[in-house]
């Protein structure tokens, strides 16, 4: 395969780079290096992935009108778009940078892929947020998702709109991911497993918001692009297809506050806060789709995923 891969200096993106580099793919990884968070973590990422052969960098704005139209000759023929405005509490201050990377940034890449002759199949990242505020559980693909709860899960719900429009209106085959709470070594500082073991490391105190209610499918990020692989050269057959990929194991928020505090081997002073806007109470994955079709299998529990992650940052760090 000869793929582009939309946010390669991101989490997700650096691993999935590393996985099809190391199987032989070429990989045309492009990203905005934006400051959401710490760039010279993404520049890290970079350095890391520019030591592997067949893989070529390009810093480019993705909201940029046309701005993949020099890759047209390249002949590229799949699509991995990991790019994306993250978060959902930064939706809440900066809400035009959701709109910019995930409506006008997913347009650039349907409108690359139309005009691409070489393509066979376009996958790209949607979220867990997607299905709003709910009980109960596992959440299916077939589930109703016309209530997001944050300006973050209305884009990404946005994304699969458009995608299944590009795949009706000019036959594009595509899929949908789902991820729900992608963790582990490389991982975004702005999630609550990087924060808390920051500070837990720091001495300084972690924050909380509704402990006892919140839960989260935290799927380690091994797990996660082990399958892309099978999902780049598995195009749906009816044109467009969405599917959850998480660990189908909830935990709480506790229980992670628990393992990073095992694995850092020190306790963390709590402070306890009501339930942000936006946030929801829970996830969970319904991934019987993902099993049956690609052999989706997570294998990876909390106190095997949070130690591996802590063990990365003692070293990035040399904490």
């Amino acid at each position: 395969m000869k793929v582009l891969l939309t946010g390669a200096a991101g989490f997700i993106g650096y691993h999935a780079a590393k996985l099809l580099l190391a199987q032989g793919h070429q990989v045309i990884g492009v990203d905005n290096l934006n400051d959401y968070y710490d760039v010279a973590l993404k520049r890290a990422r970079l350095a890391q992935l520019n030591k592997l052969p067949n893989f070529e960098f390009h810093a480019l704005e993705l909201s940029d009108e046309n701005c993949l139209a020099a890759f047209q000759s390249y002949g590229i023929t799949h699509i991995l778009h990991l790019a994306a405005q993250a978060g959902v509490r930064y939706s809440l201050d900066n809400p035009r940078s959701y709109v910019k990377a995930n409506v006008a940034g997913h347009l650039e890449v349907l409108e690359f892929a139309r005009h691409c002759d070489t393509l066979e199949h376009l996958a790209y990242a949607s979220s867990s947020s997607v299905y709003g505020e709910r009980a109960g559980g596992p959440f299916a693909e077939t589930d109703d998702v016309r209530s997001p709860a944050s300006l973050y899960a209305a884009t990404k719900l946005g994304g699969e709109m458009m995608a299944e429009s590009y795949a009706r209106l000019y036959n594009i085959p595509q899929t949908g991911l789902r991820f729900f709470t992608v963790y582990g070594p490389w991982g975004r500082p702005d999630m609550a497993y990087y924060i808390f073991t920051q500070k837990i490391f720091a001495g300084e105190p972690i924050t909380l918001f509704a402990p006892d209610e919140m839960r989260r499918d935290f799927t380690f990020v091994d797990d996660i692009v082990s399958v892309f692989p099978k999902i780049l050269t598995t195009p749906p057959k009816k044109g467009h297809a969405i599917y959850n990929l998480g660990n189908s194991q909830p935990n709480t928020l506790m229980q992670l506050v628990d393992a990073v505090e095992s694995a850092c081997g020190r306790t963390a002073e709590k402070i306890m806060k009501p339930k942000q806007k936006g946030d929801v109470s829970s996830t969970f994955a319904d991934i019987s789709a993902a099993q049956r079709d690609f052999g989706f299998a997570p294998r990876t529990v909390l106190s095997e995923g949070v130690p591996a992650f802590v063990a990365w940052y003692r070293t990035h760090f040399n904490v």
